[in-house]
């Protein structure tokens, strides 16, 4: 957590106004491509139960049930229209959750009677329970304890001899214990602020705690390294499993009380040479993931993951995003693909504005973050007392915890509703599946291991929208106030659609077997490209009448009347924007124009044109090949 959070104040609200560009920019999903895409579903009959629970900005309704309903035989049109498809799978989920930090462990334990009944509701899979299933602790102080410390301030004591995680057995220890024993599967993510003063040069104020970084003299990155074994060792012996840790909790911010700095080439050298080699001699498999700090700096995590002999023991990266975009997260995907991506902290400043911190965390990290590839999301401080303590000395004075604590009871702030919304749906081991952005409906859908689906949807608008949801050959339509948040949730089995896939985003492959391309409007349209990038990406839209149009980069792509060659440079659509789409029996696609002809490859040899009066193999395209 950053110290200067005027700083961070206002970078959230830079934020912010990002948050309202990414709402409207291009589909995140642009830059993906599905792990698997398979066709041919079983068909059966509709009416499968849909259950929806809807957050308001006013707070009128807090993550309530409303009454369930079912879908039906699809039929009608939207505008807004989102399709969700199941057969399309992205990243895995691990989980939604918090920071345990040692004030927030502090706080729950100080519930007296009530802690059983808190850390159910918030831990807890049933009725009435959110279900947190990822949780992330500092080794060590953060600067939400109330005071620093780490686990071995005995100088010179390179071999470790007096390492002790006593400092927990207060209050850490026993909560985590008792979250352990609500939910024996919960994922924990652990990472220092600070290694050991005495292991530090250069630092800068509280007495060793603030700044500076690791000392490079002989020595020291081992017995750091040994630092982090005998962590795991401890915490193994309490019987907790460390999931994964980090190296350094924001290494490019030398300003927070406990902090330190660690440049990214410190850090692969560190886990190249000491941390993954020791951890993997002493027999963990922990995950040791790179990086966790702003995606201003997708730059840091790749210097790590380019590092042939750091990359081996590195599962992925983790971000904050007090500065950046997002998006970036895919950037990072896009270079690594085989390695994975994480979200481990944002904050809610106090006192807190509901809807707007609503819809921005909703839309930018629940929807965002994993609709850029993010196994998790993770908010920060999971509880604060009325003043927002315990802090260390300059640390977070204004930081919201997703619940309030004060005495005995509890406060449910808009944390709490932003976690929940996903963690109590979306379990642990779920995937991501595909589903379009429409409108002003954000929105990112998951498949349960047990088959059961789940949309989490937010109005970002200025006014109610009624959206429709199509699965398959089925929909339902649903109205969704301005700044609401829904979470549905159904299960069975995806039914073979019949019609287009109305709202989402497709490639077309020509027989020549390259990409059709709109030449984002500048020329005539091509099928020449051998990739596809966003140029080459399509929006199906419904144009009313059983007729479909097609958009790429805000722009329709438009038949000409067949006079010239077709091209994609129309800000509205009319009748010579309009298609019939026509499947063919090998599984491809035919498009006919107003003019009663179909739009031809041309084979890659010239502008595609609409000008064919049958169909034939130039005529035929292949869709998400």
């Amino acid at each position: 957590m950053k110290i200067n959070y005027q700083l961070k104040r206002f970078a959230v609200l830079t934020l912010l106004s990002t948050a309202a560009f990414y709402s409207c920019k291009k589909n995140v999903n642009n830059n993906e491509a599905p792990n698997q895409k398979t066709s041919g579903t079983v068909a059966r009959a509709a009416n499968e139960v849909v259950n929806a629970w809807v957050t308001t900005a006013d707070q009128s309704k807090l993550l309530q049930a409303q009454a369930s309903f079912n879908f039906s035989a699809d039929a009608g049109t939207n505008a807004t229209t989102i399709t969700v498809d199941e057969n399309q799978t992205y990243q895995g989920i691990d989980g939604f959750g918090f920071t345990l930090t040692g004030g927030s462990a502090g706080l729950l334990n100080g519930l007296g009677a009530n802690q059983t009944n808190v850390l159910n509701e918030l831990f807890g899979t049933a009725n009435g329970q959110i279900g947190i299933s990822y949780i992330r602790i500092s080794i060590g102080a953060s600067d939400l304890s109330s005071s620093d410390f780490t686990y071995n301030q005995t100088a010179g004591d390179f071999n470790m001899n007096n390492f002790s995680i006593s400092a927990e057995n207060q209050d850490l220890l026993p909560i985590l214990k008792k979250i352990i024993a609500i939910n024996p599967s919960i994922k924990i993510i652990a990472t220092p602020w600070t290694a050991p003063t005495w292991m530090k040069v250069n630092t800068t104020g509280n007495n060793g705690y603030t700044g500076g970084s690791l000392n490079t003299a002989a020595g020291y990155y081992d017995a750091y390294a040994r630092y982090f074994v005998k962590y795991l060792q401890a915490m193994q012996a309490q019987g907790i499993t460390i999931d994964a840790i980090t190296p350094q909790n924001e290494p490019l911010n030398p300003y927070n009380n406990p902090s330190m700095v660690m440049q990214p080439d410190e850090q692969a050298n560190f886990i190249k040479n000491n941390l993954g080699p020791q951890i993997r001699a002493a027999g963990f498999q922990t995950k040791i993931i790179a990086y966790d700090h702003n995606t201003d700096r997708i730059d840091y995590p790749e210097t790590v993951l380019a590092d042939g002999g750091a990359n081996p023991y590195v599962d992925g990266s983790a971000f904050h995003l007090y500065a950046g975009n997002i998006s970036s997260l895919t950037d990072v995907h896009n270079a690594y693909p085989n390695k994975n991506v994480y979200f481990t902290e944002q904050w809610v400043g106090a006192p807190s504005n509901f809807g707007g911190d609503l819809s921005w965390h909703v839309n930018t990290l629940i929807i965002g973050a994993t609709r850029n590839w993010s196994r998790n999301v993770l908010e920060w401080n999971l509880a604060s007392d009325p003043n927002n303590n315990p802090h260390t000395p300059g640390g977070c004075s204004t930081c919201l915890g997703g619940i309030t604590v004060s005495g005995t009871s509890i406060t449910r702030n808009v944390g709490y509703y932003i976690i929940g919304h996903a963690s109590r749906f979306v379990r642990p081991g779920a995937v991501r599946i595909s589903s379009n952005l429409s409108g002003s409906i954000q929105n990112v859908a998951f498949k349960n291991s047990d088959g059961s689906k789940v949309l989490i949807a937010l109005n970002n608008g200025s006014s109610s929208v009624s959206f429709k949801v199509k699965w398959g050959a089925e929909s339902f339509t649903y109205t969704l106030a301005a700044g609401a948040v829904a979470t549905f949730k159904w299960t069975g089995t995806q039914s073979s659609a019949s019609g287009p896939p109305i709202g989402s985003i497709i490639t077309f492959k020509g027989f020549n077997n390259l990409y059709v391309s709109s030449e984002n409007g500048t020329q005539a349209m091509n099928c020449n490209r051998s990739t596809a990038s966003a140029w080459e990406q399509f929006t199906v839209v419904d144009a009313g009448g059983g007729k479909i149009a097609l958009m790429a980069m805000n722009k329709y792509v438009s038949s000409e009347n067949g006079t010239q060659a077709i091209t994609c440079n129309r800000t509205t659509f009319g009748d010579w924007e309009k298609f019939d789409w026509i499947p063919t029996t090998d599984g491809k696609v035919t498009l006919r124009g107003n003019n009663g002809k179909f739009i031809s490859s041309e084979n890659g040899t010239q502008p595609m044109t609409c000008t064919r009066a049958t169909a034939s193999g130039w005529e035929a395209f292949g869709i998400n090949q």
